[in-house]
């Protein structure tokens, strides 16, 4: 019995000390976890803080505008692979998310009028959303789970990437021989260069490219250091946290800025011709410069541009001279930093930033006869600007055209919204807001010396899409002299007498630096 009750007692101070451990570890796991929850709490409240947002509050607007972008661009494709930051920022943008197709993603975005696009580039990738403030909640929910929980399905890979290689095969070669033109000035002006390839990239490299690879890539560069939120509208700050609540579940990741090199210094006048059998020729030049919108420069050497050739205006003297005197062709433009055009609109393209940029002038297709002939003339007019500067008639015009043309850019809350990010990239004040400011004060002197400091006419590289190739290249070696060819008599003198200095007009080509590349082989 004594023992009996000894054991009993044995047993019960057993079981009291098994129920005060066991309390004394609830309570440790209690501290545990809440500890992990305060933990978490705190991180995410600190990655949620650190997020950069560019962001513009709209009192009257009933539309939310996004520009969600990733410091993650083509200077980012390994060797071999050129054209997956396309590939992959297509398949985000175009391939669902979670377990949702990209055929149910648009069945869910089509009745609140709903769409995400995406500008890859060389440097940022951004994706473009708009929709109507009474659907925000919804559409957020797609729009997030696709920047965090993209799909990336084998048969969207697959189809995804047929569009990339049939607009290099089809598209690019065979259908618009103007930006083939351009697009193998910007393969040229940029040879090992991280800038060296077009965002399509390549044949060969993108028949390399596997699902893993945009998975890896993805991985990798979409992170939250990577990441600045642009949003413009009539939004809240709770719909703020919400964003920061959604997109921290993106890895922290580490900061992505490709330190680039120069470009290779161009020694006289280099050139590629693009033999394909085609009606007229396409014609582009350039070289890099060193200027962008944060050199002090950049205001004045606008003004020069636009006058110039603005893109699609009928204010620059390359489009007046060339198209409006002569009926040359379609147009004749410049520009001084990588430009590309806004769907069917005249305008740039915003959210396509670069540390480094060039000058390049754009020739539309001109008769085959006329090639050489209008080549001369455009650079002539270059040269022309630097030699006399910008006449002080078109000086005034230009600054006031330019200063009222401006404001047309940002006619959109979304374009505005792109056009300050841009801004926030270069690290200076809102560009529209600086050149209503700064421009009616630059000189005609500051515009004639930035013309004389960045542009030449003596190392430049040219793009020609044309037939004949051989025969354009005896042409210009030989210097032989390219009357202008008119469809009509009615031409008054002075352009007559124009003409006989330019169809005579000499610019040094290097010997070594003139080939004659297949169209097949373009971006092969």
């Amino acid at each position: 019995m004594i023992f009996k009750l000894q054991q009993k007692n044995i047993s019960a101070v057993k079981a009291g000390m098994l129920y005060y451990l066991h309390q004394e570890e609830t309570k440790m796991k209690k501290i545990i976890s809440l500890s992990v929850i305060f933990l978490q709490i705190f991180m995410f409240d600190s990655m949620a803080q650190s997020m950069k947002f560019t962001s513009i509050k709209i009192t009257d607007s009933p539309i939310i505008s996004f520009r969600i972008q990733f410091r993650v661009g083509s200077v980012n494709e390994p060797d071999g692979k050129e054209g997956l930051n396309q590939l992959t920022a297509d398949l985000i943008s175009q391939g669902g998310y979670g377990l949702v197709t990209y055929k149910e993603m648009l069945e869910k975005l089509y009745p609140m009028a709903g769409r995400i696009g995406v500008i890859p580039n060389k440097e940022v990738t951004t994706f473009v959303a708009e929709i109507h403030k009474d659907n925000l909640e919804k559409f957020w929910n797609i729009f997030e789970q696709v920047i965090t929980n993209p799909r990336m399905d084998e048969n969207d890979f697959i189809r995804l990437k047929d569009l990339q290689l049939n607009y290099i095969k089809n598209t690019l070669r065979n259908e618009n021989d103007e930006n083939l033109g351009k697009a193998v000035l910007e393969e040229m002006l940029y040879e090992n260069h991280p800038y060296g390839n077009i965002e399509a990239g390549k044949i060969s490299s993108l028949n390399s490219i596997n699902l893993d690879d945009a998975k890896n890539f993805y991985k990798k560069y979409y992170t939250q250091t990577n990441l600045t939120v642009g949003i413009a509208g009539n939004f809240d700050k709770k719909f703020i946290d919400k964003i920061k609540f959604d997109l921290v579940k993106l890895p922290k990741g580490k900061t992505n800025v490709v330190k680039l090199t120069q470009p290779n210094k161009i020694q006289d006048v280099e050139i590629n011709l693009i033999e394909k059998k085609t009606i007229s020729t396409a014609l582009s030049f350039g070289f890099p410069v060193n200027l962008t919108r944060s050199s002090k420069e950049f205001l004045a050497l606008m003004i020069a541009n636009s006058y110039l050739g603005e893109h699609r205006t009928f204010n620059g003297v390359l489009m007046n001279k060339m198209r409006g005197d002569r009926g040359l062709n379609y147009g004749d433009y410049s520009y001084i930093e990588n430009f590309i055009q806004e769907g069917g609109s005249t305008f740039p393209l915003p959210n396509i930033p670069r540390q480094q940029q060039f000058f390049s002038v754009w020739i539309r297709p001109v008769a085959n006869a006329n090639r050489h002939f209008s080549l001369r003339m455009a650079i002539r007019e270059i040269e022309l600007l630097i030699k006399n500067g910008i006449p002080e008639k078109d000086f005034e015009e230009t600054k006031k055209f330019l200063i009222n043309y401006s404001k047309l850019w940002v006619q959109t809350q979304s374009r505005r919204l792109g056009y300050q990010m841009d801004s926030d990239f270069y690290k200076t004040k809102y560009l529209i807001d600086e050149i209503a400011k700064k421009m009616p004060k630059i000189s005609k002197k500051q515009v004639d010396d930035a013309v004389r400091k960045y542009l030449n006419t003596k190392n430049i590289k040219v793009a020609v899409v044309s037939e004949n190739a051989q025969m354009f290249m005896k042409d210009l070696l030989e210097n032989n002299v390219s009357p202008m060819t008119y469809q009509h008599s009615n031409i008054s003198q002075h352009i007559l007498d124009e003409d006989r200095d330019i169809q005579k007009y000499s610019f040094k080509i290097n010997p070594d630096k003139i080939k004659i590349i297949n169209v097949e082989n373009v971006f092969e």
